[in-house]
């Protein structure tokens, strides 16, 4: 494994030196340095510190695991593999994302998720631990999004405009949805057998990944949203 001290070193440097690196990379000391894997597939790198915008952005594969937050951007249309963030996430995470999985223990900022999509195998997906901000899903197109509502701060597990012109993919809720204000192109309902058996594997990692009980995760009621309608743009911008 290789060790990179990233103190204040600047990200284009910071970069090549893991692009230059063993298979498995350790980098301590980082401090919002950004793109930091950008378009690479075959590392595993583990990151102690904030990593800063575009974590992963285009990532094909391999793992990043993050040992704390980090900021905004994380996986940009990332196409595979894994990112694991141990804190919390700024905004826009999974932005047109195409394939992988983003695994969040904490919270996200806004719009997470928003123009995912899906084509074929390549299946897209966010597990966030605690509670997403608002634009949740916007323009979702595919993909599979699970927010879990670990908080306990009373605050709501989603923030206002969620799934915004969304017109395809899934989103699962963990908990009471019912105080949660959906657009009318959509449908939510209490998640059915199919829709636990597809969101199984992702929740069983996440427990996996962070030290929770699957069946304890489990025994709360999950909330299904998807989109009802095949023209999800018109009760947006033409009066009836």
């Amino acid at each position: 494994m290789t060790h990179i001290n990233a103190d204040g070193v600047l990200f284009s440097s910071l970069n090549e030196a893991i692009r230059s690196a063993d298979k498995d990379c350790f980098v301590e000391n980082c401090l919002g340095q950004r793109f930091i894997a950008s378009g690479m597939k075959d590392k595993n790198i583990t990151i102690d510190g904030v990593p800063g915008n575009a974590l992963g952005a285009y990532l094909g594969g391999g793992t990043i695991t993050v040992n704390g937050n980090a900021q905004d951007a994380v996986g940009d249309t990332m196409n595979n593999g894994e990112i694991v963030v141990h804190g919390n996430i700024g905004d826009a995470a999974g932005y047109a994302m195409r394939g992988g999985a983003i695994y969040i223990r904490g919270s996200a900022g806004y719009r997470a998720g928003i123009h995912m999509k899906e084509y074929k195998e390549k299946k897209p997906v966010i597990v966030i631990g605690e509670r997403a901000g608002s634009f949740l899903g916007e323009y979702q197109a595919g993909g599979l999004i699970i927010v879990l509502g670990l908080q306990k701060d009373g605050k709501p597990t989603v923030g206002n405009f969620p799934c915004t012109g969304m017109h395809g993919g899934k989103m699962i809720i963990r908990g009471d949805a019912d105080s949660i204000v959906f657009p009318a192109q959509i449908t939510a309902k209490k998640a059915e057998e199919s829709d636990m058996a597809e969101a199984l594997p992702y929740i069983e990692r996440f427990c996996h990944l962070f030290g929770f009980d699957t069946n304890d995760m489990l025994c709360e009621q999950f909330t299904v949203i998807t989109p009802d309608s095949k023209n999800p743009y018109k009760q947006m911008y033409v009066a009836n």
